[in-house]
């Protein structure tokens, strides 16, 4: 029989953004009291699943995200810089009114790059070598991942052979939501998708994908 290993690629909880800023890779940006609880919630899910690996991006948010995680399942968080957010030159700016400042438009060239941040083929380059190594690590169990949502976006787009370029409100990827890859042997099998803190996200209109990532 061909072993099975399953990746859970886990988007962080809620972040405190009073300000409603496109956050990106910036530090300071915590967990709110509401996204703690989302992590708490994903932590009960995967109580007593056959998780061997936990790793997270550096960011405050997802290390905060992964730490109920780790208290559950008695596992060390190992940092992995290649899933971190992707890079944005918009980050700092005000969400929504970024695309409509006329000294913007220099950045938005190409959208299907994106011309304005990190290209989707990098992104997915990265977030593959890391799949690949902690799956490697894994192998015949499951490992959990925390990232962000356009990364975990992107790499579910390539591993569907789907076109990179999308419409960021189209995204599936909630808030604290699993996207999990399952291999068998070195071959993906399957790709599922599951809410278990969706009681916590709040509506956004958009197949549940809140806007803030």
């Amino acid at each position: 029989m061909t072993e099975s290993t399953v990746v859970h690629l886990l988007r962080h909880g809620e972040v405190h953004n009073p300000q409603n800023l496109l956050y990106g890779r910036l530090p300071g940006y915590h967990l709110s009291e509401n996204g703690r609880s989302m992590a708490e919630l994903v932590a009960k899910a995967l109580a007593g699943r056959d998780i061997t690996v936990l790793y997270s991006s550096p960011l405050e948010r997802a290390q905060e995200t992964a730490t109920p995680i780790a208290q559950t399942l008695d596992l060390p968080i190992r940092t992995d810089e290649r899933l971190i957010e992707a890079d944005n030159l918009f980050q700092g700016h005000v969400l929504g009114g970024m695309f409509r400042a006329p000294r913007n438009l220099r950045h938005m060239w190409n959208p299907a790059r994106p011309s304005w941040g990190e290209p989707y083929v990098e992104i997915v380059r990265r977030m593959r070598a890391a799949i690949d190594a902690a799956r490697a690590e894994g192998r015949g169990h499951e490992v959990v991942m925390v990232s962000h949502q356009l990364p975990i976006w992107v790499i579910r787009l390539a591993a569907e052979g789907r076109r990179l370029w999308h419409d960021p409100r189209r995204r599936q990827c909630a808030l604290a939501s699993l996207t999990s890859f399952t291999f068998e042997g070195d071959r993906l099998a399957s790709v599922g998708y599951s809410e278990p803190a969706a009681s916590l996200v709040k509506p956004s209109g958009s197949l549940g994908a809140p806007k803030r990532r």
